[in-house]
């Protein structure tokens, strides 16, 4: 990719982690979903993708997101209950429930996106650190059982973990 083609790529990344104000009052609430590896019940015309599934939706375009990035394994959309301005998740097209149903090969093509995503989101929120995170199975906190990971902007002392709030007191 030449230089143009990615500095056009890293302004649309930009404006988009910085969308304008959603109204509360329509704003779609995320739901759990019940999908699973083995079930065949909610499966539409295409094996890919999954009825109940939210990221399914979003991937098929009959669900509404903040599209940040966009190729032909992978999507990342701003996270609709951030844990800090411009927490984004980075999801594959293809349906799997959890990290560790995931192919390598998708993993790896997904992992392969975080540095440029992450410094597209670094720039545009003015963090100079992340967090990347995967919540993997029901114990873990997972809701959405469609693979996905973090992307979650950090800056100093923004205490955004319990744990550092307590490193920082014991400092004090």
């Amino acid at each position: 990719m030449d230089f143009e083609a990615q500095r056009r790529r890293m302004a649309v990344l930009c404006s988009h982690l910085c969308p304008p104000i959603i109204d509360s009052h329509n704003t779609q609430i995320v739901s759990t979903s019940n999908c699973s590896s083995d079930s065949t019940r909610d499966l539409v015309e295409n094996p890919n993708f999954q009825k109940d599934c939210v990221f399914c939706k979003i991937i098929q375009g009959n669900s509404p997101a903040f599209k940040i990035y966009e190729d032909d394994m992978c999507l990342c959309i701003l996270d609709t209950s951030p844990l800090s301005r411009g927490h984004s998740l980075l999801i594959p097209k293809h349906h799997f429930c959890a990290l560790d149903a995931t192919p390598p090969s998708v993993i790896a093509a997904m992992c392969s996106k975080i540095p440029f995503i992450s410094n597209a989101i670094k720039k545009a929120t003015g963090c100079d650190s992340f967090n990347l995170l995967v919540n993997n199975g029901a114990a873990a906190g997972q809701v959405i059982f469609h693979t996905h990971i973090h992307i979650i902007p950090r800056k100093t002392h923004d205490r955004l973990w319990a744990s550092e709030m307590w490193k920082f007191h014991c400092r004090a």
